[in-house]
């Protein structure tokens, strides 16, 4: 496939400036980012976090709460306001989009991804961009997607994407924790074999999401099966996406 397509993930601390509520500044500056990119032809997908976070911050929780039934309540609150923002923002360049809620039950379906893949595919000719998240309000496993890496992984195999990006409030993967070391250099580039990656990538995650660098990393493991590169990198720099496109050293690049 000589058209680019790029599936898209963005975690939660990002969208939601850490749990303050979905912050509309950095998600236009990210839309704006993907107008320009679908300008030079490339296919969009985004898998996009946020839901639990908009609604607790909507119903004025202040600790993601443990019971799944309340999960998946404020994630029911939180996903109107969540696609109400992408949908106002897209609409200003003339960018439909459009909503896809999907469990790991749906995936792990031969029917059910072969419908799923034919209707992204269907979606994405017709110029829209799908926004994709989990179902919250079905899903009942605790762990579920890891904070939407896996299902951004699933999705990408699943379209043929060219590469998976998956943004989040971390420069990329480094060989130390750099919360915790000062001294910890960022990996610009590495196989998805390397037994480094696994090593430096740890299990703790936010408090906001249920993810970490390890399920990033267990991300571009799932994709690499399908020859796609996986970029992970803080959303936080001035333009990522654009910098991406334009070739630009920017994070950590996994290649098979």
């Amino acid at each position: 496939m000589n058209k680019q397509r790029w599936v898209i993930k963005i975690g939660s601390s990002l969208l939601t400036n850490d749990g303050k509520g979905l912050d509309k500044t950095f998600i236009a500056t990210l839309v704006k980012q993907i107008k320009e990119l679908k300008q030079q032809n490339i296919d969009i997908i985004l898998v996009s976090s946020g839901a639990i976070a908009e609604g607790m911050k909507r119903l004025g929780w202040h600790g993601r709460p443990e019971n799944i039934h309340k999960l998946q309540a404020v994630a029911a609150v939180g996903q109107m306001g969540l696609i109400q923002t992408y949908e106002t923002l897209f609409s200003q360049y003339n960018i439909h989009t459009a909503q896809v809620l999907l469990t790991h039950v749906n995936l792990a379906n031969t029917d059910q991804s072969n419908n799923i893949s034919a209707t992204l595919n269907t979606l994405l000719n017709f110029d829209i961009v799908p926004i994709v998240n989990e179902n919250d309000t079905v899903a009942t496993d605790e762990i579920k997607f890891g904070d939407n890496d896996t299902l951004a992984a699933l999705v990408a195999n699943l379209v043929n994407a060219t590469q998976l990006v998956i943004l989040t409030d971390q420069g990329g993967v480094y060989d130390a924790d750099p919360r915790q070391n000062a001294n910890a250099k960022l990996i610009d580039k590495i196989h998805v074999n390397n037994e480094r990656l696994t090593q430096v990538a740890n299990r703790a995650g936010g408090s906001l999401g249920s993810g970490g660098m390890y399920t990033k990393v267990l991300a571009a493991q799932i994709v690499a099966k399908s020859n796609v590169i996986t970029i992970i990198a803080s959303g936080r720099q001035a333009n990522v996406l654009s910098k991406l496109y334009e070739g630009e050293p920017i994070g950590t690049l996994i290649y098979c």
